[in-house]
């Protein structure tokens, strides 16, 4: 499975990301060492979207507050860049895609990151990941 995250991203071309403690929702918790990521620059930060395709390098659980009943988890990550994105993809460029049971990969992913615009990991589908592959 591949992943997705849109974060907060202050420098869009460095070697290395380290993200911590980022949400995770659909499936993102699972995220693990060796995963292929897609890092996208959040728009609510004053980011362009799409920046970055990468492997996961190193990936930590971070444990939840105690005394709070219901928490999002969340997950420490490093990733290792292995492309820079050669064209954009942000949110005006996939808010047509809005049928949510169209199948489509711009739709799976204008639902997992801007539906609810909170900055997160998400797990995505191989066919979201090879419609992201085309952007690199």
């Amino acid at each position: 499975m591949a992943f997705a995250i849109k974060a907060e991203i202050s420098d869009l071309r460095p070697k290395t990301f380290a993200l911590t403690a980022q949400k995770t929702m659909y499936g993102g918790k699972h995220i693990a060492e060796g995963d292929t990521v897609f890092v996208f620059a959040s728009e609510n930060e004053g980011g362009q979207g799409l920046i970055a395709r990468g492997v996961v390098i190193s990936a930590e659980a971070v444990a939840r507050k105690r005394g709070i009943i219901r928490q999002t988890p969340r997950v420490s990550i490093t990733i290792r860049r292995t492309a820079l994105a050669k064209r954009p993809l942000g949110r005006s460029d996939l808010k047509h895609f809005t049928d949510w049971k169209d199948g489509q990969p711009g739709t799976e992913l204008n639902f997992k990151f801007y539906r609810q615009a909170t900055n997160k990991i998400a797990g995505i589908s191989d066919e979201a990941a090879a419609f992201l592959d085309e952007f690199f």
